[in-house]
């Protein structure tokens, strides 16, 4: 199920991320400079672990998780929450809780590429990466 998802990725267009990124409360300075950041993002498999490893000009990040299994991520932007990634209907749903907050991206293949859907509260913010 995970398998179409696996490779490396790179970021080729981004809509509306730096508004998902002010409801998540991230500073502005940080805002700016993620929203045009190029962005990689690598993901593998090793039996039933799956590795998600986001590498950019800000930070680089490395979560690693079973489906279905609730986990301790610490985000990009420095949130400590609780993640569950289900894969569900040839989606990758990663659900993030802290604070009372929640926030989810849905990954997704459309026509050979990842789309990823950002969603806190009313704001919805779209990335495509292509594969490389």
């Amino acid at each position: 199920m995970v398998e179409p998802f696996l490779g490396t990725w790179k970021l080729v267009s981004s809509e509306n991320f730096e508004d998902y990124m002010k409801e998540l409360g991230v500073n502005s300075a940080t805002q700016s400079s993620a929203g045009s950041a190029k962005v990689n993002v690598i993901i593998s498999e090793d039996g039933d672990t799956v590795t998600i490893q986001t590498e950019s000009i800000i930070k680089n990040t490395v979560i690693s998780f079973t489906p279905g299994v609730v986990f301790d991520e610490t985000t990009t932007d420095n949130r400590k929450v609780k993640s569950i990634i289900t894969l569900d209907g040839g989606s990758m749903n990663h659900v993030q809780k802290w604070l009372g907050k929640e926030t989810t991206i849905k990954r997704k293949i459309v026509d050979g590429k990842m789309v990823v859907e950002y969603t806190m509260n009313n704001i919805v913010s779209t990335r495509t990466y292509e594969k490389v």
